[in-house]
């Protein structure tokens, strides 16, 4: 291949080393390079283990000149967000409080990388808490988004997108509580899947409690890259059993085959909310796209979507009130208790038996989409209605943060359901990126990115167009 190095998606630099063409060590220094000619603009990685990570490379050949069989990863350079444990590494969470909170054992995703091959560059910057859709604290500072830094490069994994999208690293590790692997893919043009619930082990061996409810039944981990078969190739990857989480499911990542053509609902307003002429003409592009792929694709609006968002703000900032509030007054900046402040005015949270009433009601909305899916495996949605936000947007009240909260609603939706969605770019808007979500039914996420990749056959690979600026 003629292009450098840092260009090549994770699958053809893993292939690469395994047929000897190149070694991990060219692989890691092109990522390392790349790193350092590109981050200072971005702020994205926040922690260089460029050191470290020549060592593991060294080693890494080694175990390839040895002949013995190689992980599917190997050598391959990846990133990590500091809101997950890596052995010897602060788990800031963005929050300067939790600056000497060093891990002595890795989470389960970031063990999985490293059992694959798979060799960490960096960690990646995230909001205080990992609770904004802007990637901004006071420890690390701000990031932004490499196609335009007016703008948010998403949240809270946007140092992980700005990163992977500028090359540093094949495949970025983020996790997804509110939209938080699929907003920044959209904001800055890339790949990802938001697996099912279970689908992915999570643990933090320095976690001081368990997470609330809310936390344990919608937030997941997975990966972001700048092609879908790498986010297909890294989370067959991260969904390796791990005895430490519990709610981890044995199940295939290939489902049974279902009778062609399937059958796609295409939804521009799902929660009834407006959506932007760019959202609207990105929609349209990725629906003619599945339906060239023999996809069939209708006009239809998937049930409750508004309800079920009330769901998710309920239950989550329920948790958040009596679980973490706390903690975020005594270690948060006024930034973050600020905002956390109008996520709850713009939810109902309830006392203890309407907490109960509303994770109990859940279930009925989990079961509308179940059958609704039989019909309709398939759900063609806005990750927004919007295009992605100007920066610190949330910070400009109460009732802007509730309009947000509106246009983003099918976004954090798909977290209160559980269930996976990928995704993907589908080109430019006044030079900034644009793309959909693809919603399947639970443990299918072989369905939603055999979809995407229909569409990014169609669109091509959006970042070699942001490489050609930078």
């Amino acid at each position: 291949m003629s292009q450098p190095i840092w260009q090549w998606s994770a699958t053809d630099t893993a292939a690469a080393i395994r047929a000897g063409r190149i070694t991990a060590r060219d692989a890691v220094d092109a990522a390392i390079q790349r790193m350092a000619a590109t981050n200072a603009a971005v702020n994205a990685v926040t922690v260089d283990l460029s050191e470290d990570a020549m060592d593991a490379a060294r080693r890494a050949d080694e175990v390839a000149a040895s002949g013995v069989a190689l992980g599917p990863l190997h050598g391959v350079p990846v990133t990590i967000k500091e809101n997950v444990d890596q052995r010897g590494q602060a788990t800031t969470n963005g929050v300067p409080g939790f600056a000497n909170v060093v891990a002595t054992e890795d989470s389960p995703v970031v063990a999985n990388l490293r059992q694959a091959g798979a060799i960490i560059i960096g960690r990646t910057n995230t909001p205080e808490f990992s609770l904004r859709w802007f990637t901004d604290n006071p420890l690390r500072g701000l990031s932004k988004n490499p196609w335009n830094h007016d703008i948010t490069p998403g949240g809270s994994s946007g140092g992980a997108a700005a990163a992977v999208a500028l090359g540093m690293g094949a495949i970025a590790h983020g996790n997804d509580l509110g939209g938080s692997l699929r907003y920044p893919a959209y904001a800055c043009g890339l790949a990802t899947i938001r697996p099912s619930l279970g689908r992915v082990p999570a643990y933090n061996p320095t976690a001081v409690e368990e997470r609330p409810p809310t936390l344990q039944l919608m937030s997941v981990q997975g990966p972001i890259a700048r092609e879908v078969r790498d986010v297909r190739l890294a989370l067959a990857v991260m969904a390796r059993r791990d005895a430490r989480d519990p709610w981890w499911v044995p199940a295939p990542l290939d489902g049974p085959r279902l009778a062609p053509p399937l059958k796609v609902a295409v939804s521009k307003t799902p929660a009834g909310i407006a959506c932007h002429g760019a959202v609207a003409a990105a929609i349209d592009r990725a629906a003619g796209l599945l339906a060239d792929a023999g996809y069939a694709v209708e006009t239809v609006d998937p049930p409750l979507v508004a309800e079920i968002a009330e769901n998710w703000r309920t239950l989550l900032m329920t948790d958040t009130k009596v679980m973490m509030m706390a903690g975020i007054r005594e270690y948060g900046s006024g930034d973050v208790n600020q905002v956390i402040g109008d996520y709850l005015a713009a939810s109902n949270t309830r006392d203890g038996e309407g907490y109960m009433r509303a994770l109990a009601d859940r279930t009925r909305l989990l079961r509308a989409w179940s059958v609704f899916m039989e019909d309709y495996p398939l759900v063609l949605a806005p990750v927004s209605q919007v295009p992605p936000f100007p920066q610190g947007e949330d910070l400009k009240g109460a009732a802007r943060v509730k309009q947000m909260l509106d246009e983003q609603s099918m976004l954090y939706g798909v977290n209160a359901l559980g269930l996976p969605s990928a995704a993907v770019p589908t080109g430019l808007h006044d030079g900034v990126p644009m793309g959909v979500q693809i919603i399947g039914p639970r443990l299918r996420e072989d369905l939603c990115l055999d979809a995407a990749e229909a569409v990014e056959r169609g669109t091509g690979i959006l970042t070699q167009q942001l490489w050609s600026r930078t």
